[in-house]
């Protein structure tokens, strides 16, 4: 062990003061345990450090590397969701659109049914409204034709036979018909 001696000087000129100064073989000899500590501080223990510290930053680089990674995997995942979003608003348009045009079409052809059927509708009854009209027509000659033949016959008091009752309902029909 070293012993420490403590020195104490006074100055000549009268300051009273207190210094400490190490034995000169006690400061070679600590300053050669220091060299010898720093020595194998850098033999052993500053390359195992700068080791650790070369780990460590190799595993904070790989770790920010992988960070980037999943940072530039996400926005892809991100971009493609955004794609995709905008493909099914997309196809959702496209569908309504076709559904609008769907029920336009649809509406059209209910529509020309419609007109075809209320169109057929009007030519029947027209037709049924010809064929009452002829009905009534050949009554209206019958009850004519009869009234007028016994009218005649009241008249003329006498009976007449089929083809010239047949021929004066005739003639009078045609004058009623030149009338109107």
């Amino acid at each position: 062990m070293l012993l420490t001696t403590i020195h104490l000087a006074v100055a000549d000129n009268g300051d009273e003061g207190l210094v400490l100064l190490p034995d000169l073989s006690e400061l070679v000899m600590g300053l050669v345990a220091f060299l010898l500590l720093i020595a194998i501080m850098f033999k052993f223990v500053f390359p195992k450090l700068n080791e650790t510290l070369a780990e460590r930053g190799t595993q904070i680089q790989g770790k920010m590397e992988e960070a980037d990674a999943k940072l530039a995997e996400a926005e892809a995942a991100k971009r493609e969701y955004e794609a995709s979003l905008d493909d099914a608003r997309g196809e959702a348009t496209q569908i309504i659109d076709e559904a609008k045009a769907t029920a336009e079409s649809l509406r059209a052809d209910i529509l020309a049914k419609a007109e075809t059927e209320a169109a057929q509708i009007i030519e029947r009854a027209q037709g049924e409204v010809a064929t009452e009209r002829q009905r009534v027509v050949q009554e209206l000659r019958a009850q004519v034709g009869t009234m007028s033949v016994e009218l005649a016959s009241r008249i003329v008091e006498r009976e007449l036979d089929a083809a010239t009752h047949e021929g004066l309902v005739d003639e009078y029909i045609q004058r009623l018909s030149n009338q109107n």
